[in-house]
């Protein structure tokens, strides 16, 4: 079944990715301003478009597109010294997208999410994504803890993050492989997923705010893994 994106970026990213795109719509403005819209692309009024796209934030671009093609869990393991986001139940679409859009730019090998109660890959998490999930590899896991476990391996290590654990998080060692586990905003990691990890670490706050946001603690964790291994 078709499924649609929209937002100038989102509509960009899928027609240079993995997904096939169908047809395209967009307003006349857009079709005058922006040169990479396909010749295909059918202009239509902006109220069509909030129809197509059930949202008013379509920046005049919408696009039929197939189903999003989900990774196995072995190919976002795959390659020397993998760096991949664990996410433990996370259910706001626009987090979801956030993490996939930091993953992406941090040159993340992918992004593992549970198969349930979480959010999956849709239209919204596209577009919090900046259409990043068109190039990322996502894969879904029945049971994070078991995937946790089942990865144990010479060189390859996961790291739950977790407030008040005894370890900063730079004082770790990512040069190797390494998989960033983290939890919803409030109740953190579940116990059995946190103790499957290998390692426990903590960013220091120095505010009176308890928590970062999701994507913000993976961006923070990612960008030290890539200082470690001199990728920045």
């Amino acid at each position: 079944m078709a499924e649609v994106v929209y937002g100038r970026r989102p509509v960009f990213e899928a027609l240079r990715g993995r997904r096939e795109v169908g047809r395209v719509w967009c307003t006349a403005r857009s079709r005058e301003t922006l040169d990479w819209l396909p010749e295909r692309a059918v202009v239509e009024p902006a109220e069509r478009l909030v129809g197509r796209a059930e949202s008013e934030e379509h920046q005049g671009v919408v696009a039929e597109v197939a189903p999003y093609p989900y990774a196995g869990a072995a190919e976002v393991l795959g390659g020397e010294r993998p760096l991949v986001v664990a996410l433990d139940e996370v259910t706001d679409p626009h987090n979801l997208g956030a993490v996939a859009r930091v993953a992406e730019c941090a040159g993340a090998g992918g992004l593992v999410v549970t198969r349930r109660r979480s959010a999956a890959v849709t239209a919204a998490v596209c577009r919090a994504s900046a259409g990043a999930v068109e190039h990322l590899r996502i894969a879904r896991v029945e049971n994070l803890a078991a995937f946790l476990l089942d990865t144990k391996q010479p060189g390859l290590w996961s790291y739950a993050a977790a407030a008040g654990a005894a370890t900063a998080y730079d004082a770790a060692d990512y040069r190797d492989g390494a998989v960033f586990v983290l939890g919803a905003e409030g109740r953190g990691l579940r116990p059995r997923v946190r103790s499957s990890c290998d390692q426990e670490v903590a960013i220091p706050l120095g505010g009176r705010i308890e928590s970062l946001n999701v994507s913000t603690a993976a961006a923070v964790m990612l960008f030290e893994a890539q200082r470690q291994r001199g990728g920045g």
